[in-house]
């Protein structure tokens, strides 16, 4: 007779935390609609993290990450989904890696992941990214084969962001790859700097208010005109 009843409140127990669990599902999913209408990132977060351990799921899981590499909260992003480079993770997945790798200075993991994106939709956009990377960690001749195949591929109208400045500008994309190719000449022979600063002369002419390569063409034209073995002034 006790097991009996232990047996009984033990099913009563465990249909009524099933039910408890259901419920709090379609609650919290019910949450993160609202959230979306009202464009609460922090109430998006909440919501996603609930369903995440109420019900474990890889879609919400991407979803959770790219809220919060959306909001600069990239560390947050890769605690989520990790870093490991995965040719199964979904196009959203190694987008919030690429990007917060990038964000985090972590070029090396960070082209990783922009390899993969480029294999599976190569864009002039993800080019540039790979090339940007490929400079930093001193792979030249893929950096140059990737501005290469982005300037074949750009279109007139695709622009690219920079925030060197206090305030952000964009300018053509076919501009910024010029830049980076003006880059990657001086980096493979620096004793024809006049090449690169020609080279960077072609992007200023696309776009005249081009900061960073005014600046990059600033830089060269020093250390053009500074005597071998002096340092330029800063």
């Amino acid at each position: 007779m006790r097991r009996i009843l232990f047996v009984l409140l033990f099913s009563i127990g465990f249909f009524s935390s099933a039910q408890t669990k259901s419920e709090m599902q379609k609650h919290y999913e019910a949450f993160y609609n609202e959230m979306r209408l009202q464009g609460d990132v922090n109430g998006i977060v909440h919501a996603l993290t609930h369903l995440n351990v109420l019900a474990p799921n890889k879609e919400r899981r991407d979803t959770l990450a790219y809220v919060y590499a959306n909001n600069n909260q990239h560390l947050q992003a890769l605690n989520t989904i990790g870093i490991e480079k995965n040719d199964t993770d979904s196009d959203l997945a190694v987008q919030v890696k690429a990007i917060s790798l990038k964000a985090l200075s972590q070029p090396k993991r960070a082209a990783e992941q922009f390899e993969i994106l480029f294999s599976r939709t190569p864009s002039a956009y993800i080019a540039y990214e790979l090339a940007d990377l490929k400079i930093q960690v001193g792979d030249n001749a893929d950096a140059m084969s990737k501005i290469e195949y982005g300037i074949a591929n750009v279109k007139d109208d695709m622009k690219y962001a920079f925030y060197e400045r206090q305030q952000p500008y964009e300018v053509p994309l076919k501009a910024a790859l010029i830049h980076l190719k003006g880059l990657v000449q001086y980096n493979t022979d620096r004793t024809n700097i006049d090449t690169a600063i020609a080279t960077i002369d072609e992007a200023l002419k696309i776009d005249p208010n081009f900061n960073l390569a005014s600046l990059s063409k600033q830089a060269l034209e020093t250390r053009k005109n500074t005597p071998e073995g002096e340092q330029p002034k800063q």
